[in-house]
């Protein structure tokens, strides 16, 4: 009898479990073996609601030991430290190398930390700590002054993570003024470009900063930053005084990738074709934030877009092994709901539409829905 073919999937987010999930959907019965530093799902999209109390860490945070067992996944608790024999065998912290058939990558991506000062600013996206620590420092603040922006990776266009602070920011507003204490604070924010958050649409754009101005929010745009200080983001067209920054710079990818020889994006994403294969590689697949893919340039960096990477993926990965040609590849699609705290506005942007509809209560309770029955799959 032939032995089953090995599947190893690297990582524990949105596109990890989601390969797991459509492996099994597909009824592949191969041994599959997924590495990770812990056997949790966090979900980060729902950071957003913690500095108001909204959400709490256990929440958020999903205990995978049930997950696997049905989904009859080995589960590696480790950092992968790097590849050898053109991706057949992985190697991890502990030591163990685990050989495999067919590799999944989809261990994320890092944030670009280069500008000077940046350890003055809270970086919301790296985790559920840090919306804690967003949290506790609004929470002991009188009043003062607050700056929230974002940047890119001028290589690599596609690997910023926008959305959520202008989700931050909407929210921090909006509790602020449940709390009666907004006259107390200044908001500002602020982008190098003039168009923050143009992947979403020139529509969505002019909204959000319509929004920002409705709020009495201040709005710095189109100035190269220079630098962070402890109370001042600094700029090639003047200064903003903060005593609370909250700064998400773009992506890049893992550091490990460097101890092997992936091909990279000129920002040093791993460089896939439209089946997600890792280009030059055999039944190697990337999915999710540590690629680079073929498409739009307002392709977004997100969690729909990694489960629709990993539909493909998995019946790619499927075919590869059964000698079939791999054809899947996965629809660009933009989709996100832009909330406040009360309310959200939905963005939805395809090869061929670009809708942005007005705030409403009904998408804050759409993107807390989604959010529960999202979770209830891997619980």
């Amino acid at each position: 009898m032939q032995k089953p073919s090995a599947i190893t999937i690297l990582g524990s987010g949105f596109g990890a479990l989601s390969t797991v999930r459509e492996l099994r959907k597909r009824l592949s019965t191969e041994p599959i073996t997924l590495v990770s530093p812990r056997a949790e799902l966090h979900y980060l999209p729902g950071i957003i609601w913690i500095p108001s109390g909204k959400r709490q860490r256990e929440d958020l945070v999903v205990p995978l030991g049930p997950f696997f067992e049905r989904m009859r996944v080995r589960h590696v608790q480790a950092d992968v430290t790097g590849l050898t024999d053109g991706g057949r065998t992985v190697l991890t912290s502990t030591g163990e190398r685990i050989a495999n058939d067919a590799l999944v990558i989809a261990t994320g991506g890092r944030f670009i930390k280069k500008l000077p000062g940046i350890e003055h600013a809270i970086t919301p996206c790296e985790g559920i700590a840090a919306a804690e620590a967003i949290r506790d420092r609004l929470r002991a603040m009188q009043g003062g002054s607050i700056a929230i922006g974002f940047s890119g990776n001028p290589q690599e266009p596609a690997a910023v993570r926008g959305g959520p602070m202008f989700e931050f920011l909407f929210g921090i507003d909006t509790q602020f003024r449940r709390e009666g204490r907004r006259k107390q604070f200044t908001l500002t924010f602020f982008h190098p470009k003039t168009e923050p958050g143009k992947r979403l649409g020139k529509q969505a754009v002019q909204a959000l900063l319509a929004e920002m101005q409705r709020r009495n929010i201040h709005i710095h745009l189109g100035h190269k930053l220079v630098r962070l200080e402890a109370d001042k983001v600094v700029t090639e067209g003047g200064e903003i005084a903060a005593d609370l920054i909250l700064f998400m710079p773009g992506m890049t990818g893992n550091a490990w990738f460097d101890a092997t020889e992936l091909p990279r994006s000129p920002g040093g994403l791993i460089a896939a074709d439209a089946q997600c294969r890792v280009q030059g590689w055999d039944k190697t697949w990337v999915v999710g934030d540590s690629g680079s893919f073929p498409g739009p340039e307002w392709a977004p960096k997100q969690a729909h877009m990694a489960d629709l990477q990993a539909a493909a993926t998995a019946q790619n990965l499927i075919d590869a092994l059964a000698g079939r040609p791999q054809s899947a590849g996965f629809k660009t699609e933009l989709l996100c709901i832009i909330d406040s705290l009360t309310s959200g506005k939905l963005v939805w942007r395809t090869t061929s539409r670009n809708l942005t509809l007005p705030s409403l209560r009904l998408m804050h309770w759409a993107k807390s829905h989604f959010e529960a029955r999202y979770l209830r799959q891997y619980r």
